[in-house]
């Protein structure tokens, strides 16, 4: 194991154990040992993604300012 990867592993020990989680399944599927299965969507959730999709296909992006605001609101 490389030195910064036990950094990083440290430093997630620190986090509450749902991000612990997350951190866990990115690692595993970058790793390609992930054996969960995908996240099944509920109807709202499609419906939320597929407008987004058509957004994104007509150029519709959130300017510098909305990302701004919405990182500022989760403390990044």
């Amino acid at each position: 194991m490389t030195k910064l990867l036990e950094q990083a592993l440290e430093a997630a020990r620190n986090l509450p154990p749902t991000a612990q989680d997350d951190i866990a399944r990115v690692v595993l599927r970058l790793a390609g040992t992930d054996d969960e299965p995908p996240i099944t969507l509920s109807p709202e959730e499609r419906t939320a993604v597929a407008t987004s999709q058509e957004a994104a296909a007509r150029g519709e992006f959130a300017t510098d300012e909305q990302v701004l605001a919405v990182w500022s609101k989760h403390g990044l």
